[in-house]
C-alpha cells in the first residue's frame, strides 16, 4: 500500500534535510566539541572523549533532521548553533 502523497516530502526538500544532516551535523557536533574543550582546562580528555561522542551526537543530528518537516529551518538552526559555538569559542580564547 503506498504512503499518502500529504507525508511524502519534495525532492528539494529531500535534498536539504540529507546535506543538513550529514554537513550541518557535522559542523554543529564539531562546533560543540571545540566549545566544551575551550570551556573546560582538560582539554586533552575532552577531545579524547570527543572520538565516541562525535558520532553519536553526529548520528541523532542526522535523524533529528529527518524528524523536520522543513529543511531551510533545520540548516538554519544548525548553522546558528555552529556559529554561535564558533563565536564563543574565538572570544574565550
Amino acid at each position: 500500500m503506498p504512503a499518502k502523497k500529504e507525508y511524502l516530502t519534495t525532492r528539494s526538500q529531500r535534498a536539504l534535510k540529507i546535506s543538513a544532516g550529514i554537513l550541518g551535523g557535522y559542523f554543529l557536533t564539531a562546533a560543540l566539541h571545540l566549545f566544551v574543550a575551550a570551556l573546560f582546562p582538560f582539554r586533552n580528555e575532552v577531545l579524547l572523549t570527543a572520538t565516541f561522542s562525535f558520532f553519536i551526537l553526529w548520528v541523532t543530528l542526522m535523524i533529528l533532521a529527518f524528524l523536520s518537516r522543513n529543511g531551510w529551518k533545520i540548516w538554519g538552526i544548525y548553522l546558528l548553533s555552529s556559529l554561535l559555538f564558533t563565536g564563543i569559542v574565538y572570544f574565550i580564547r
